[in-house]
């Protein structure tokens, strides 16, 4: 794809899917009650060095409008306690249950009307005020010396950056699964995740836009770069992965469990990202180069903070076999292509808007649009390639 001139009609998308500052901030403002809590003198977690931090599409910066019919916002965090638990002392199931305890106590002094539920690996609570949000909370605990250590040569065995490997698998953590058949008994291999390493790793992919980065600093009042919050930063890295997982959404709006999941699409998207300033030269170089970080051989796409982790490892499942998940990605990928290069060429205010609607299901003023970009009544040139509308599609996914 070639990106001379097609750089209005992108950020035009972005103002449909982005959502305003304020929505951070109110969901930071409530994880950190939910940390207030843990760390209150009457609490018994108190005594663990309870950590809570966010996980996921909040702490990344890259959140949309909810797809869902709820209109409720993902939140995850982490409850992390950080000293006097051990898988010695512990089970999976000791620590999810003290968790658990603590927020049921929390949910019944918010007043939250919905009870908690358990779910195989983290604890659901419904919150609703102001904005609606479901928020998963992961039992963890930090990981031994031991495994921190091979995390980051493996992470260096991937030509990854000493300084950032180190700071990375220092953040690894052991969570609760229970589905494990040692779930209830004491064992020393509990699974691991980094969902704080993961976070430094895509913000050091989204921060190589310096003009970017640089701008953000200068017009805030940060103690240094590092310090800017994610949200805050909005690099073309995080609206690149935006618009894809719009996308994603919408071209599977009616069959979700087919799609390809947020965390495949994030790292394929941070993978391939260069740096590039403009939004649109970003997105189309993204597209363009994201599979070849595919791997043939396991694993397929690598988990960063933890290489020997597969984030495809469902393609080869009996279950993902079934769904056609593999088969799916490169659909997604091949449509996604088709419909943001034509969107790009869009010039038109009326013709933008029926393909915003028909490709990402999103609606966008005409006068606006028209304004913005400069009053061309007609498309700029001719695509090279169409756009399926899929409002109703044949199931333009593999079913096997």
């Amino acid at each position: 794809m070639t990106t001379n001139n097609l750089s209005k009609p992108i950020p035009l998308l972005l103002e449909a899917i982005e959502i305003p500052d304020s929505a951070y901030e109110k969901a930071e403002a409530r994880y950190r009650d939910i940390g207030e809590w843990f760390c209150r003198w009457e609490s018994p977690c108190r005594k663990y060095n309870p950590s809570i931090f966010l996980q996921g599409s909040f702490l990344l910066g890259t959140v949309t409008r909810p797809s869902n019919v709820n209109g409720e916002f993902d939140l995850d965090l982490a409850v992390e306690l950080q000293r006097g638990i051990s898988k010695s002392s512990h089970t999976q199931k000791e620590l999810k249950t003290l968790i658990g305890d603590e927020l049921v106590a929390y949910r019944k002094v918010r007043q939250i009307k919905q009870l908690l539920s358990e779910k195989r690996r983290c604890w659901r609570l419904l919150y609703k005020d102001q904005m609606s949000f479901h928020i998963d909370a992961l039992p963890c605990i930090p990981e031994d010396e031991q495994r921190r250590g091979m995390i980051k040569e493996a992470m260096m065995a991937r030509n990854a950056d000493e300084v950032l490997a180190d700071k990375v698998a220092r953040l690894t953590v052991s969570i609760t699964d229970r589905e494990r058949p040692d779930y209830a008994t004491h064992c020393y291999n509990w699974d691991v995740s980094n969902p704080q390493g993961y976070g430094v790793w895509f913000a050091s992919r989204a921060r190589l836009a310096k003009e970017t980065v640089h701008n953000r600093f200068q017009t805030g009042k940060w103690a240094s770069i590092e310090a800017i919050p994610a949200y805050i930063l909005k690099a073309p890295l995080q609206h690149c992965v935006q618009l894809l997982k719009v996308h994603r959404d919408f071209m599977f709006k009616h069959d979700p469990d087919r799609q390809p999941i947020s965390i495949i699409i994030t790292t394929l998207a941070a993978r391939a990202y260069r740096g590039q300033e403009d939004v649109t030269q970003a997105l189309f170089h993204i597209l363009d180069n994201m599979d070849r970080y595919v791997h043939n051989g396991t694993p397929r796409v690598p988990n960063p903070v933890n290489p020997a982790e597969d984030f495809a490892d469902k393609w080869d499942s009996p279950e993902g076999r079934k769904l056609g998940l593999q088969d799916n990605f490169y659909l997604w990928l091949t449509q996604a292509k088709r419909d943001f290069s034509r969107l790009a060429r869009t010039r038109d205010a009326d013709g933008l808007a029926k393909l915003a609607e028909a490709s990402l299901g999103i609606s966008r003023d005409r006068m606006h649009v028209r304004g913005r970009l400069g009053g061309s009544a007609a498309s700029v040139g001719t695509p090279a390639v169409t756009t399926q509308r899929i409002e109703n599609p044949p199931k333009p996914w593999a079913s096997r």
